[in-house]
């Protein structure tokens, strides 16, 4: 009797493809009182991170890569517990927007506190979070009516101001909470007139949706369904803390700052990768595999400290792939849809496929959400056609996990409902985390240099180069320089030691710079450069060091009107 054939291997048939979501959100607390300045981090949070658990825990046969950075980690934890001792013990919270919300005074306000709250509560997409709701945009309405005139804010009522602080809030509002949340639900539909109780009740689940948050990516990563990865700490761009030099890799004219190098620059690197482990394993329970490298920034000394680091696995841009095969043999023979390794060294790299990432980031939100799945759909199948080598074959679709929604219709409920479903058991795809394509030892490509380069079209001009940018790494610079006098003075304790270390990495986050520049828009910029002067200053207080009198200067004011108000880039020139 003949054995039966061995059935193919329907794996062999597919290509790969890797959704990876990023998470990120610098601190928005000033460290002096604790207060948080902005509100993004849990807006984002009961909108953006509790969406896209929903969509992952309904969706069938597929996985994903979900990035945290770890400075966002202990900020959900943050707001969890603040809210919590509030409930329980009506202990004052950290968010002035929060405290607004669940305030049983809201008469007695003043003129400049009732016109900050109403200016707080209009910081949303006019399109899709306030004309969408008749009753928010009445709000928005008055509001105007009464920026026109200064006598008007003699007739801001309590009620004016309680409505307008719950639909602010109802609109953040993940679209999975407000389809099936029946509290949620009955304020929509009550849609005026809110009382203090319901004010109260609002904000508790607010906070029991923010505490959420880490157990249900945790739930998932359990049930394979997610693979959790990791960010540097405080999102610092590694190869400029490396060598400032190395902008100029990718762009050989970009101006660098007066400072050559940023002092000790390996040291603080591998504390933001060795720190970030230790704060991600607090939360998780366990070490991460893979990371992405803040805003993808990678450079050789980058690779090799994350070896040292045992990171299995990074990911970049595709601009970054072009750049570093310009020249060799492979440079017309390449495709970014493979896994590469630097000169053997045991770190899979993978790049960012920089079309179809941003038709989501960008254009699929204009889209009937129907329409813009089948588009994407038909792009992976047009991949897999052609693919001669479909077992090696991966696709990484990278960006942001909470920026590009808002400007989708319904938070792009229908759409990432629509695209996970499309690639639940498709014939040509098969949606799996980096990790699995190492353990399905899939072949990798070796790189003979890596050409230092972030996701933004494969240079660093984002975070260097402009005047305003280049003016901050030089108060850094600066302050690093204080920073390392201090600490070699022997005289700290272990604690203060940690404070301040801990200080300095917040400032030396990728998002303060990012922002600097004419390109973005004033208040955004305004924000981040007081937020960025406060951190210095708080940093020199922690070394007990005279505080520059130049950091009561303002940094840069902005003034452009960016895509997407300059919060998402493309990662290539359109």
């Amino acid at each position: 009797m003949l054995d039966k054939p061995d059935k193919p291997d329907k794996s062999d048939e597919k290509i790969k493809v890797v959704l990876c979501w990023h998470m990120h959100q610098p601190l928005y607390r000033n460290t002096t009182n604790n207060e948080y300045i902005l509100p993004w981090t849990y807006l984002h949070a009961i909108k953006d991170y509790i969406d896209m658990a929903d969509h992952i825990e309904n969706a069938a046969n597929i996985k994903t890569v979900v990035n945290f950075s770890p400075i966002l980690l202990e900020q959900l934890d943050d707001y969890a517990q603040q809210i919590q001792h509030w409930g329980r013990e009506n202990t004052p919270l950290r968010d002035p927007l929060l405290g607004a919300l669940g305030d049983e005074n809201l008469a007695v306000f003043d003129e400049a506190q009732k016109l900050k709250i109403i200016k707080d509560c209009l910081r949303a997409n006019q399109e899709r979070l306030i004309q969408r709701f008749p009753h928010y945009q009445q709000l928005a309405d008055i509001a105007e009516l009464i920026f026109s005139a200064d006598t008007l804010v003699n007739y801001i009522s309590e009620q004016y101001l309680a409505d307008l602080l719950v639909w602010y809030h109802l609109a953040w509002m993940g679209e999975t909470v407000r389809k099936e949340n029946a509290f949620v639900i009955s304020l929509i539909e009550k849609a005026v007139g809110y009382s203090l109780q319901e004010r109260k009740s609002l904000l508790l689940l607010i906070g029991d949706l923010v505490g959420d948050v880490i157990p249900r990516y945790s739930a998932l990563a359990e049930q394979g369904k997610v693979e959790l990865a990791y960010s540097p700490y405080a999102h610092p761009i590694v190869p400029l803390l490396l060598d400032l030099k190395s902008a100029r890799e990718s762009a050989s004219d970009i101006p660098l700052p007066k400072h050559a190098e940023y002092p000790g620059g390996y040291e603080r690197a591998e504390w933001h990768f060795r720190y970030g482990k230790e704060v991600f394993k607090k939360y998780f329970g366990f070490e991460p595999k893979g990371c992405w490298p803040s805003e993808g920034s990678i450079s050789e000394a980058t690779v090799e400290l994350c070896a040292e680091m045992d990171i299995k696995w990074i990911a970049s841009g595709e601009n970054v792939l072009r750049n570093s095969l310009s020249g060799s043999d492979l440079a017309s023979d390449h495709s970014v849809h493979q896994s590469y390794q630097y000169k053997n060294i045991p770190v899979n790299c993978f790049f960012r496929d920089d079309g179809l990432s941003d038709l989501i980031g960008f254009d699929y939100s204009k889209w009937h959400a129907d329409d813009a799945v089948s588009n994407l759909l038909h792009h992976l199948e047009n991949i897999a056609a052609a693919s001669t080598d479909k077992k090696n074959t991966v696709v990484s679709i990278i960006l942001d996990g909470e920026n590009a929604w808002e400007y989708f219709p319904e938070n792009a409920f229908y759409f990432l409902s629509g695209l996970y479903r499309g690639l639940s058991n498709h014939a040509l795809l098969d949606c799996v985390t980096f990790s699995d394509c190492i353990d399905a030892k899939l072949e990798t490509h070796q790189l003979s240099r890596v050409v230092a380069g972030s996701w933004v079209s494969g240079t660093f001009s984002t975070w260097i180069g402009d005047k305003d940018k280049n003016h901050a790494w030089d108060l850094l610079c600066d302050a690093k320089q204080v920073c390392d006098k201090v600490l070699q003075s022997g005289t700290l304790s272990s604690a203060a030691t940690h404070e301040i270390l801990h200080q300095l990495a917040i400032c030396e986050g990728s998002d303060w710079f990012w922002w600097f520049g004419d390109y973005n828009p004033g208040q955004s910029v305004k924000d981040f450069d007081e937020l960025y002067r406060q951190h210095l200053t708080l940093l020199y207080q922690k070394m007990q060091q005279p505080v520059p009198d130049i950091l009561s200067q303002v940094i840069s004011q902005g003034g452009g009107d960016p895509a997407a108000g300059g919060v998402m880039r493309h990662g290539s020139e359109t």
